[in-house]
């Protein structure tokens, strides 16, 4: 549905042949796909400098997984903004998550296109 919308999009995942992986990394690297989605295969590993968004679609149940997802934006002493989708199920493992790292996540507010 992205790429009907003109944004150029690509995915991965583990089962995948690493040439094929690797190809797909030097596009996104290169700017040639500014968006990429992938499993936790790259929750680690993934250095790019131009990540300036991750958007969690599923919270991970793992605090450390989750440091390491939200840690690929920002990288290089640039910003960067990660996003949960966060159903009722998830709200325990996000108060967890706050707890061990003493931080608050804060709720985005429905009006966000407005404060952009």
């Amino acid at each position: 549905k992205m790429r009907s919308n003109n944004f150029t999009v690509s995915s991965m995942h583990g089962d995948m042949p690493q040439k094929e992986r690797d190809a797909i990394m030097a596009e996104f690297r290169a700017g040639t796909t500014r968006v990429l989605i992938t499993t936790d295969v790259w929750a680690r590993g993934l250095h790019v400098q131009q990540v300036s968004l991750v958007i969690n679609y599923d919270l991970p149940n793992n605090r450390e997984l989750y440091i390491h997802r939200i840690g690929r934006s920002g990288r290089f002493g640039r910003k960067g903004l990660a996003i949960n989708f966060v159903r009722n199920d998830d709200i325990r493992i996000l108060r967890d998550i706050e707890q061990y790292y003493s931080t608050q996540i804060d709720e985005m507010p429905m009006n966000v296109a407005d404060l952009i």
